[in-house]
């Protein structure tokens, strides 16, 4: 809650109310998925004067006398004034992924794949604006600033219709055709708005949908769907089991081969191996979190519950995108630089999920609940909350703050000194709570943090203006 809490706060820059600057080199920027803005074809406008045209002018001029006030709550549901486009649709992520059991690569995966496909649905969407230099709508008063960048296609729609597809393959359990009308909605949002014209938000819905196609092209190839029989490499006490009373397998043991964003691959930043069970160095560490424990004081106890991640929650990954989120929303960053910056955010927190199971299932490091006990410290010692079912070295917890407080830091450099306290606690809290070693947390960390420092370079060759969040 301190996270969030700190994000949240006054900016300090005195423009908040200042319209947005246009961002004109947008549709050259670099893609993730797309070879090119141009992979997707967008045909021209309807002509000025031509009966399409006129139809389109009719049109906004009749809703206008249409308007309720229900229809002012949808035009603000979608134009989510000061905030990324993307972020109604990162919200519903964040909600489906707190319905589904805990499993952090597949959570991290998914927002990283909806946050690629709204960026490469925007850059697209800014190409052919600049190509054909549509003007927005002037006929009818506005509900919603259409912004200063040409009009056609619709980045509202482009968006909705790549973010909705994606949502909708990543998270079968939900119905396809609610998340498509909700597609539908969030375009037609911009006409009722007298921001867009009708053929803008067909063209951006036609453009996000074929966006969509190819991003879901890759993720069926980036390995997370293949089958999985890696072995662990012996027993317990040396290697990795269940929690005590529990008999669950392992989550994601191949996550570590899935394809990466910005990394060559998973074991680019491998670590050397943890303490073994046994040695010196393994039974002072775990002296240490029985002793951590006995001690904790009442920060320490909030810290590792909010930190927690456990089901129910958008585990990790999610309560970072509500930081980053937090921050442009304070901010006011151009469109574009918004969603640029939360396809980094994600980017690098995917790689960081699949670099730290890189790490847990080469070496099967056990947890401090079956290594105090097997070691004879305590055979009756309990973590403060509960044993993740996955090996403890390197902590996912610690990899992913690492990297992300290393990306937002080079985003927000304003506030760097906040993102690597909040990591340094996200990792510590893991130790308060008696699931992660002090080696798993300190090693997560380095790793996130070179995790992060990759995605920083391959954000320098992007063709976008630093500082990443151009103020408005």
């Amino acid at each position: 809650m301190a996270l969030l809490a700190a994000a949240c706060g006054d900016s300090g820059n005195g423009d908040g109310d200042q319209a947005r600057d246009a961002e004109p080199t947008a549709g050259r920027w670099r893609t993730w998925v797309l070879a090119a803005p141009t992979d997707v074809a967008v045909p021209p406008p309807p002509a000025d004067g031509s009966d399409q045209a006129d139809a389109e002018e009719k049109e906004l001029k009749e809703f206008v006398a249409r308007r309720t006030p229900e229809i002012a709550d949808i035009v603000g549901k979608w134009e989510g004034v000061g905030e990324p486009v993307s972020a109604p649709w990162m919200e519903m992520a964040l909600e489906f992924v707190s319905a589904r059991a805990k499993d952090p690569p597949i959570s991290s995966r998914a927002y990283a794949l909806v946050s690629v496909a709204a960026y490469d649905a925007m850059v697209a969407a800014w190409h052919y604006k600049y190509q054909y230099k549509r003007k927005a709508p002037a006929v009818v008063d506005y509900l919603s600033d259409p912004g200063p960048d040409p009009s056609y296609p619709s980045e509202h729609a482009a968006i909705a219709g790549a973010a909705s597809k994606v949502l909708a393959y990543l998270f079968p359990e939900r119905p396809a055709l609610r998340l498509e009308e909700a597609a539908d909605q969030a375009a037609e949002s911009r006409v009722f708005a007298g921001a867009n014209w009708r053929s803008d938000v067909v063209a951006g819905l036609d453009l996000g949908r074929a966006v969509a196609d190819k991003v879901i092209a890759y993720a069926k190839a980036d390995g997370a769907e293949q089958p999985c029989n890696k072995a662990r490499p012996g027993g317990a006490p040396r290697y990795w089991t269940p929690p005590p009373g529990s008999v669950a397998n392992p989550v994601q043991p191949c996550a570590g081969e899935w394809k990466t964003w910005a990394l060559t691959s998973g074991n680019q930043f491998r670590p050397g191996p943890p303490p073994a069970f046994g040695s010196p160095e393994f039974l002072e560490q775990a002296r240490e979190i029985v002793e951590v424990k006995n001690t904790l004081t009442p920060d320490q106890k909030r810290a590792a519950t909010f930190w927690a991640g456990g089901e129910g929650t958008p585990l990790p990954a999610g309560v970072w995108n509500q930081v980053t989120l937090a921050y442009l929303r304070d901010r006011k960053p151009t469109e574009p630089q918004a969603e640029r910056a939360m396809a980094l955010a994600n980017v690098a927190m995917s790689d960081a999920g699949v670099a730290a199971w890189d790490a847990k299932f080469t070496y099967w490091d056990p947890r401090p609940e079956n290594g105090v006990r097997d070691a004879n410290i305590d055979r009756n010692w309990e973590p403060f909350i509960d044993t993740p079912f996955f090996p403890s070295y390197i902590s996912g917890h610690a990899t992913y703050s690492g990297a992300i407080s290393e990306l937002l830091s080079w985003i927000f450099p304003e506030s760097e000194a906040d993102f690597r306290a909040k990591a340094q606690e996200a990792s510590d809290a893991r130790l308060w709570g008696g699931i992660h070693w002090r080696s798993d947390n300190t090693t997560g960390l380095a790793v996130g943090q070179q995790v992060g420092k990759a995605v920083i370079e391959r954000a320098k060759t992007d063709g976008a203006p630093p500082p990443a969040t151009k103020r408005r």
